[in-house]
């Protein structure tokens, strides 16, 4: 059941909002901008390029303005100029307070972000309460469009995603690679221990069920520890085959260093995006990361056939940074925010939620269709049911694609990781 919007007044008593707010709304309503018009199509554009998530909110937000560029540059969604409307969401008390002032200020009817589950879940709260529109680009959160609201929307593949992806890869190449039955498989799930790392772990236990890897334990520790060596002995003490991955970007590069200096031997390892997607991954281990697999969004180093538009994207991008795009999030939200304008090219340029709502609906979109290789077909949560991830794998500066076949640029290489 879709739940319903409340009124402006509601909202604000349900949130916590003061009685002072309260009293100061007709005067922030008489001073608001004027949101979308005739001429302009005015969407919000929420990401972190401040604190901890910088890095990776910078990239998002880079991808979703050379979209927006692009198409004014061929005239714009139905004859109107687009124009993104941006804001800074470090935590998730700033995303939630951003969100009101796009609503209430700039009369902002949808809005696109975020990278972080969290700050989507606060952010889109805000955005379908009031009865307007939220579209996540690049958060992997389950529970993201599982809240039953009509109008948020996500158009990037999931975490589900990625442990689908593990358990594929593993089943279709490792367990062979490796010269192991799949009963026979030892596989260790070695995580960060906040609602991300656990829900992965959560998700990914189930896939290897359904593929009979019966040897599958998981490891947590603190993304916030700056030292690694007991998590690295007790990965020695299991011994597993395959080592699975899911961290941030600092705690990633202090495992792989403390893996490497422990002389921990693995038969694989694979990331789960996050850290070791980052150029930085590579720079910090030089050529202890070759072999290192990693499953994300896609990468630049990807068949250009199974990804048409990437080259296009990857030109513009240098000629506006000067540099190769530090991970593959911002091809996922130039991707988001391309589809997202070609609905609203179907609305006729209007940023009615409703009318949003249906024509995003309707619109059928092959997979191999865009820079990210993902096709548009949302399901009954308006989750992109052809949101894609790939396998890659690094070797030298370059983190190419391996896997599946359609977007590898080479075939995948059992390489002993972190130089062991």
């Amino acid at each position: 059941m879709r739940s319903k919007s409340v009124d402006r007044r509601s909202f604000l008593k349900i949130t916590g909002a003061s009685l002072a707010t309260l009293a100061a709304a007709p005067l922030l309503a008489s001073c608001a901008s004027p949101g979308t018009d005739a001429t302009t199509l005015r969407i919000g554009a929420m990401y972190p390029v401040s604190g901890t998530n910088a890095l990776l909110g910078e990239e998002s937000w880079r991808g979703a303005q050379i979209a927006a560029e692009l198409r004014n540059r061929a005239g714009g969604v139905a004859g109107k100029a687009v124009e993104l409307v941006f804001a800074d969401v470090p935590d998730v008390n700033t995303a939630t307070s951003e969100a009101r002032r796009l609503v209430f200020n700039k009369n902002i009817k949808m809005a696109i972000g975020t990278y972080g589950s969290s700050l989507c879940l606060a952010a889109s709260e805000v955005f379908a309460r009031t009865g307007n529109a939220f579209i996540e680009l690049g958060a992997v959160s389950e529970a993201i469009t599982n809240r039953g609201y009509e109008h948020v929307f996500r158009f990037n593949p999931t975490a589900h995603t990625m442990a689908v992806l593990h358990m594929q890869f593993i089943d279709q190449f490792l367990a062979g690679a490796l010269g192991k039955e799949m009963k026979d498989l030892k596989v260790l799930m070695v995580h960060e221990d906040s609602s991300y790392g656990q829900s992965i772990v959560e998700l990914a236990r189930r896939e290897a069920a359904k593929i009979g890897l019966k040897h599958f334990e998981a490891e947590p520790y603190s993304a916030k520890s700056t030292d690694l060596s007991s998590t690295v002995l007790r990965m020695k003490n299991q011994n597993p085959d395959v080592v699975l991955a899911v961290s941030y970007a600092a705690d990633a590069v202090l495992l792989g260093r403390q893996i490497r200096d422990n002389k921990l031997k693995l038969g694989a390892f694979i990331g789960t995006g996050g850290g070791h997607s980052l150029a930085n991954f590579q720079k910090a281990l030089g050529s202890a990361a070759d072999g290192v697999f990693d499953v994300d969004f896609t990468q630049i180093h990807v068949n250009p056939d199974f990804a048409p538009g990437i080259d296009a994207f990857l030109q513009e991008y240098r000629s506006r940074f000067g540099q190769d795009p530090a991970s593959g999030h911002s091809i996922a939200n130039f991707t988001g925010t391309n589809l997202l304008l070609d609905i609203l090219e179907q609305t006729g340029g209007s940023d009615d939620p409703s009318a949003f709502g249906a024509a995003a609906r309707s619109m059928k979109v092959p997979e191999g269709s865009t820079a990210s290789g993902w096709g548009l077909d949302l399901d009954e949560h308006n989750q992109n049911s052809l949101g894609t991830m790939n396998v890659m794998q690094w070797n030298g500066t370059k983190l190419e694609t391996v896997f599946p076949p359609a977007a590898a640029v080479r075939e995948p290489q059992l390489i002993t990781p972190f130089g062991l």
